[in-house]
């Protein structure tokens, strides 16, 4: 675990930060929803409607809650936001109905995104411009790490299916909420940024990040691909056991892991990003192809064609992680990093909503065709970076604020 923190300074308390957070909320997503069921005793379709609901207002949320941490201080927001996820998690004790638990979720999902875009003003405050993308990798391999050892502690728990078991689990994730909000207080603080003459929410102006921002959102629907549509194409149209869904999952988690902090090497600057998501973009695309050789395939060739589709997809994650990082905050004027890196969030989220179903029908429903077109799909999208990236660069130029070369989709 020491080997995968940054030297000592303001990226290392950040990275262990990150960590205790993500112990807490791997313990969470994955005990979440059957909480919901098994305790409150809410049905499918509540917990579906609950989902649902608190991840449109969270969306809605995102960009004044980015503003906000400008404006009150990244450190400041990160700190209550947190405290008031362990609040709330302590509330989830006290649910009995539909009701209740849709509130609670919903303040959970608005505290946990307005303590994410702190965080990332918190990195553009303290950590040098040339440097973050890297501190940036370093903190999603620890926190992936960590994320693991939370789903295993679901794994305890489920195995021991007690009510006592579910509310000592939501009790430790709430003290592990109350941790990262304590061990805040010792970063060091970011300035808020004083109000200016001007609409407030400045990134709504710039046509040219909201285009990356979609863009990228539609890139990082690649992480759909494990979550829902694998587990069902392992079972409906490969000769695998369906526990192949597992060891795919695993391979992602440890290759994310190794490899997260070389793969972002170079993304320092936002041709060299635009690239880098271009080349992210490629190898998801080919792992989507080797998905679709394993239709019909049988179960030894059927495995083989699952694990080399799954590490090329874990190289393209990363990989295209590391430039979406990199053309996120060299895009972002200083003075608004809070708002910028909320809208970023907000594509993903916009493309995560929308994929799952989409994903579903194309590739369950159309074999492997449906892969083939996802291939081409994240091609494309992947070769329009750097040319989208090219614009903005261009268009900051004129405005005397950012120069850089112009990127090339080689």
């Amino acid at each position: 675990m020491r080997s995968l923190l940054p030297p000592p300074g303001p990226a290392r308390l950040l990275t262990v930060i990150t960590m205790v957070m993500s112990l807490g909320q791997g313990l969470w997503t994955a005990l979440s929803a059957i909480y919901a069921v098994t305790v409150l005793h809410l049905t499918t379709g509540q917990l579906g409607i609950s989902v649902s609901v608190a991840a449109a207002i969270v969306m809605l949320c995102s960009i004044p809650l980015g503003h906000l941490a400008d404006r009150a201080g990244p450190r400041t927001v990160q700190m209550w936001s947190f405290l008031l996820l362990a609040v709330l998690t302590c509330a989830l004790l006290f649910a009995t109905a539909f009701w209740p638990y849709l509130v609670i979720v919903s303040l959970q999902g608005i505290a946990y995104r307005s303590g994410r875009s702190s965080r990332k003003a918190m990195i553009a405050g303290l950590i040098p411009a040339a440097d973050r993308v890297t501190v940036l990798a370093q903190v999603r391999a620890a926190s992936n790490a960590t994320v693991s050892v939370g789903a295993c502690l679901a794994g305890l728990v489920l195995a021991v299916g007690s009510r006592v078991a579910y509310q000592g689990a939501v009790g430790f994730i709430a003290v592990a909420f109350l941790v990262t909000a304590l061990l805040t207080v010792k970063e060091p603080a970011v300035p808020p940024v004083p109000a200016s003459a001007g609409p407030a929410l400045t990134v709504l102006r710039d046509v040219p990040f909201l285009g990356f921002a979609a863009l990228d959102g539609m890139l990082t629907t690649h992480t759909i691909l494990l979550d829902v549509v694998l587990p069902l194409w392992v079972l409906r149209h490969t000769g695998a056991p369906r526990w192949m869904s597992a060891v795919i999952l695993l391979v992602n988690t440890v290759l994310v892991v190794a490899v997260q902090t070389r793969a972002a090497r170079g993304a320092d600057r936002p041709s060299a990003a635009a690239r880098a998501s271009f080349q992210g973009a490629g190898c998801v695309a080919a792992a989507c192809l080797l998905f679709a050789l394993s239709d019909g395939a049988a179960l030894v060739p059927a495995c083989l064609l699952l694990v080399v589709g799954a590490v090329g997809h874990a190289l393209g994650e990363v990989r295209q992680a590391a430039g979406s990082w990199g053309i996120a905050f060299d895009l972002a004027p200083d003075h608004a990093q809070g708002q910028y890196q909320a809208t970023h969030a907000m594509g993903a989220d916009v493309g995560k909503m929308i994929a799952p179903a989409v994903f579903t029908w194309l590739v369950i429903g159309h074999g492997a065709l449906g892969w083939v077109v996802l291939a081409v799909t994240y091609t494309a999208l992947g070769a329009a970076m750097p040319p989208l990236v090219s614009r903005a660069l261009r268009t900051r130029a004129t405005a005397g604020s950012v120069t850089d070369e112009v990127p090339t989709a080689g």
